[in-house]
């Protein structure tokens, strides 16, 4: 009887030990954090979210099984459309700390600065920013130094662009009404950066700038009896206004426009050409396993667009009169019929 009592405490001591030991060595369900400028029901904000998760299972990472994903959406809340985004930033900031993430990763350059400033040590990825090195987020490519690393675009590069194509689509074109806003940093970056390819392709810029949603139309109307020929976006207006809104209100003017984000063709506006968020945003997944496995954001060199998309509005086109030519056709990654 005495045997049986002693072998019964022994395999139950073996089974609390097991039990133990497999609760100590078991993995930690890791906490990222995640701050976008977007609405929580923006479908191309959407769709780019779930490129990140996309790039994160390939990782090995499952959202709900081994990491947490913890979200703020800027424009999804009521706060923000009160004081703004850079008053709103700083609080949606101290939300995801308080959620003990480990890391956060963000649209744009201006929240991962911020980031930076509240908590120099909380390592930031950025999925998307505009010209981190010219806007001063971080010292280089190659040693981007501090906490920040990421994605990241040359603006300039990309305003030449959208300035070459809008010249292909209207050859006699010489004057051109840049949208942007000073509510967004990025966009008034874009607006001060695309002064020097204009003045390479010989085309005269009208500052468009937009500061509340109730000026919009009129703004715009301004540019137009001002002698525009085209409207061209930059960073931070469709985020800022909504992009259905300041696509539908271009669109009414009757000139032909380029803007950034691809839903924007899709809600009228004549073209849209930029960097491939949905490859930015799952490239963003390769950051995020890397310091997760404890890599050092100050090691990691600030990588660059390798994909773009151009999209054309066919009809649009028809619309405003206007015989996009064959060649831009055959290069476009999307024509909507």
């Amino acid at each position: 009887m005495l045997s049986k009592t002693i072998s019964g405490l022994f395999a139950l001591m073996v089974f609390i030990s097991v039990q133990s030991s497999g609760a100590q060595t078991a993995d930690p369900i890791r906490r990222i954090g995640f701050l976008s400028v977007y609405g929580e029901s923006d479908p191309s904000s959407q769709s780019w979210h779930e490129s990140f998760r996309r790039g994160l299972r390939e990782k090995g990472w499952i959202p709900g099984k081994n990491i947490t994903l913890v979200y703020r959406w800027i424009r999804s809340r009521r706060e923000c459309q009160v004081s703004g985004r850079r008053a709103c930033i700083p609080m949606l900031i101290d939300e995801l700390i308080a959620q003990r993430v480990e890391l956060i990763v963000v649209h744009g350059g201006h929240p991962a600065r911020a980031i930076e400033k509240k908590a120099p040590n909380l390592p930031v990825v950025m999925a998307e920013a505009s010209d981190a090195v010219g806007r001063g987020i971080v010292k280089s490519l190659a040693k981007p130094g501090g906490s920040i690393t990421g994605l990241s675009s040359i603006t300039p590069v990309l305003a030449a662009k959208r300035l070459e194509i809008l010249k292909e689509i209207v050859p006699g074109l010489s004057r051109v009404g840049v949208i942007w806003t000073p509510n967004a940093p990025a966009s008034t970056y874009a607006w001060k950066s695309i002064q020097d390819p204009a003045r390479k392709l010989g085309l005269r810029l009208t500052s468009v700038e937009l500061r509340r949603n109730s000026d919009i139309r009129k703004t715009l109307q301004d540019a137009v009896k001002e002698g525009v020929g085209a409207f061209i976006g930059t960073s931070g207006i469709s985020s800022t206004f909504g992009v259905k809104r300041i696509s539908r209100l271009v669109t009414a003017t009757r000139l032909p426009a380029i803007f950034l984000d691809p839903a924007s063709a899709r809600h009228g506006v004549l073209s849209t050409y930029n960097r491939s968020n949905h490859d930015l945003y799952r490239r963003a997944a390769n950051f995020v396993d890397k310091i997760l496995k404890g890599a050092k954001p100050a090691d990691m060199p600030v990588e660059q667009p390798t994909k773009f998309y151009l999209v054309i509005n066919l009809k649009t086109a028809k619309a405003l009169g206007i015989t996009i030519p064959q060649s831009l056709l055959l290069r476009a990654d999307e024509v909507i019929e």
